[in-house]
C-alpha cells in the first residue's frame, strides 16, 4: 500500500497500517458472527495511532482496546495487533489464541517468527503485509482469497 502525504515529524507509516488492518478485517470471516468486533493492541506500537474505532462494511463496530502484553489481556479480543514485543512474548501471545477465531497482526516481525496470520511489512514509500496461511488454517476463520493474492509472496 502505498504512502500518502505526511505532515513533518508524523509517522509515514500509520494511515497506511489502519487501512491494511482495516482492509484484513473486513475481508475475514469468524465462524459465528461478532458484533462489535474487539480489536486489542497489545505492547507499545510504533504505527498504531490511527487504529481506532470505526465501523465496517457491513455496519458492525469495531472497538480498539489496549491491553497488557499477557496472555489474560487478550481475554474478549477478536483481533489482537501485536506491537512493538519481543519474539517470544509474540509466540506467546499467538499461541494463547491458537485454534480460537482470533486474528493476528504483527506489526514488528518481518520474517513472521511470531506465528502470526499477518505481518506488516515496510518499505521506503510502501507498507504490505505477509500471510502466514498455516496460522489462518489452524484458527477456523476464513479469508477471502483476494487477501492471499494481495499478500506480499501471494499468487
Amino acid at each position: 500500500m502505498p504512502l500518502g502525504a505526511v505532515a513533518p515529524g508524523s509517522d509515514p507509516y500509520a494511515a497506511a497500517a489502519a487501512r491494511t488492518v482495516r482492509g484484513i478485517m473486513e475481508y475475514a470471516r469468524w465462524p459465528q458472527r461478532r458484533d462489535p468486533l474487539v480489536l486489542c493492541v497489545a505492547g507499545p506500537v510504533r504505527h498504531a495511532g490511527q487504529i481506532a474505532n470505526w465501523r465496517m462494511a457491513d455496519g458492525r463496530q469495531v472497538q480498539r482496546r489496549n491491553v497488557a502484553a499477557n496472555v489474560a489481556g487478550l481475554a474478549g479480543c477478536d483481533v489482537v495487533y501485536l506491537g512493538q514485543l519481543t519474539v517470544p512474548v509474540q509466540r506467546q501471545l499467538t499461541a494463547a489464541v491458537r485454534g480460537k477465531a482470533v486474528l493476528t497482526i504483527a506489526e514488528a516481525d518481518p520474517d513472521n517468527s511470531s506465528e502470526a496470520m499477518f505481518t506488516l511489512t515496510y518499505r521506503p514509500n510502501a507498507l504490505s503485509f505477509r500471510l502466514n496461511i498455516d496460522a489462518v488454517s489452524r484458527s477456523g476463520m476464513k479469508v477471502d482469497p483476494r487477501v492471499l493474492r494481495v499478500a506480499t509472496g501471494g499468487g
